[in-house]
């Protein structure tokens, strides 16, 4: 069959291959790097000729312009399942609502119908001689969306690599109703700087960290800081499972670091699902048989986390009670992130024989008028909305030390909090926990 014959006929401008959105649909956006970026313009720029077009996207690298040229959602509402800054902006401003979810289950929300999508617009590389365009660096649930989608359109781009998968990796051209071309850059993530907190933090963790462990590193300045400590390190032969890929893990692929020969499953393979980094990091990634992407119903799936015998999990989180709740995704009603892995990979690590998770955070941070405060608290009281629930919290990490929360009583999860938390608010911490009746007599003040 020919093709390229195929493809020039399904070849179109953005602004016509947006025609076949239609009042009342809901419009899938590719997550993170594969944003389709001329196709979200052109469908921005039908603002007032369109009405009540909802519009899903999914960890934000570039401006949205749908919710950039639409706020009071004349014409189009953007929704996320995970915020960036930009999706966290947007709802600050009132025009655009998050999604909860778990990552492990996102996908099927649309194989069983309770996530709607008319139509769904992918990034994707160009097409190879098989008719095939690989999804590159977004696998997540891109398979699931584009099945329940009545329309498939593709932005073909150069710039986004071709990476192997272990499944749903790629589409048929058959499966596609229109192409776009682009030559926009790839969106990137820059790197966090790791500070001294950070540092700290890593310093604390890395005394857990044993040769042939499989890793999974969230985002932020303290995995780059332990990422930092690991390439400077004697530890060797690690393994790479991680729903989100980022410049951390490069640095430890460029160090030889990871070598995924001692993982439990995919040996040889640094599995992800979904990647967003440097230029660098995808340049890397590009046709390379060392990484292998994975849909998040795998990646993220705590029965195949718990088949690796030594894994090591490390996440962020925002603030934890001194019960043991931890929030990772807003800041009282304010939507700062999302769930995400987050509980995918606390539950997946413990069933893991040698599994270990960790929370990191600050022990307190600076408010915009310089008023400091605490990130462990008495209770949760102003809307913040729980993570990871207490019955599943694993070791909390600060700059000030590790607190082991797993099989521990009201009281010692308490003392081991409040004793790692910011000086300063110890004393008040304590007083807190004697009102709730969550401190022995015989703790030391």
């Amino acid at each position: 069959m020919n093709y390229m014959k195929e493809y020039e006929k399904k070849l179109k401008t953005p602004e016509k291959a947006v025609k076949i959105v239609q009042d009342g649909d809901w419009v899938d956006y590719c997550a993170g790097a594969a944003f389709p970026e001329l196709l979200d313009a052109a469908l921005a720029a039908r603002k007032g000729e369109l009405h009540d077009v909802n519009v899903r996207g999914n960890l934000e690298v570039k401006p949205v312009k749908v919710a950039e040229q639409d706020p009071e959602n004349i014409s189009f509402t953007y929704n996320t399942w995970h915020c960036s800054g930009y999706g966290r902006h947007y709802i600050d401003r009132g025009g655009a609502f998050f999604s909860p979810m778990l990552f492990r289950n996102c996908g099927s929300y649309y194989t069983r119908g309770l996530a709607n999508v008319d139509v769904v617009m992918i990034t994707a590389a160009p097409m190879d001689k098989n008719g095939n365009f690989s999804f590159g660096l977004n696998n997540c649930a891109t398979q699931e969306i584009i099945d329940k989608a009545a329309h498939v359109i593709l932005e073909v781009n150069p710039n986004m690599p071709v990476i192997y998968g272990l499944a749903c990796d790629h589409i048929h051209i058959s499966k596609v109703d229109c192409i776009v071309e682009s030559n926009v850059p790839v969106g990137v993530v820059p790197s966090s700087t790791a500070t001294d907190i950070d540092k700290k933090i890593a310093a604390y963790i890395f005394p857990y960290l044993q040769n042939g462990m499989t890793l999974q590193l969230g985002i932020g300045g303290t995995p780059n800081a332990l990422g930092d400590l690991i390439a400077r390190s004697e530890l060797k032969d690690l393994g790479m499972h991680a729903e989100f890929m980022s410049d951390g893990y490069l640095s430890l692929y460029q160090a030889g670091k990871i070598t995924n020969q001692k993982k439990e499953l995919q040996r040889g393979k640094g599995v992800f699902s979904t990647c967003a980094g440097s230029r660098e990091l995808y340049d890397y990634m590009d046709h390379n048989m060392d990484i292998m992407s994975a849909p998040m119903s795998y990646v993220n799936d705590p029965y195949i986390i718990g088949q690796f015998k030594n894994f090591v999990s490390i996440n962020g989180c925002i603030a934890v009670d001194l019960y043991g709740q931890v929030c990772s995704e807003s800041a009282g009603t304010r939507q700062i992130s999302g769930t995400g892995g987050q509980l995918d990979f606390v539950t997946g690590t413990y069933l893991s024989e040698h599994g270990q998770a960790f929370l990191a955070m600050s022990s307190a941070f600076f408010d915009t008028k310089g008023h400091i405060h605490s990130r462990i608290l008495p209770r949760f009281t102003a809307g913040d909305i729980i993570t990871t629930p207490r019955t599943q919290a694993p070791c909390i990490v600060t700059e000030y030390g590790v607190a082991a929360l797993t099989g521990k009583t009201t009281w010692q999860r308490a003392e081991a909090l409040i004793s790692i938390a910011h000086p300063a608010f110890r004393e008040t911490l304590i007083d807190a926990a004697e009102k709730q009746k969550i401190w022995r007599r015989s703790n030391h003040r």
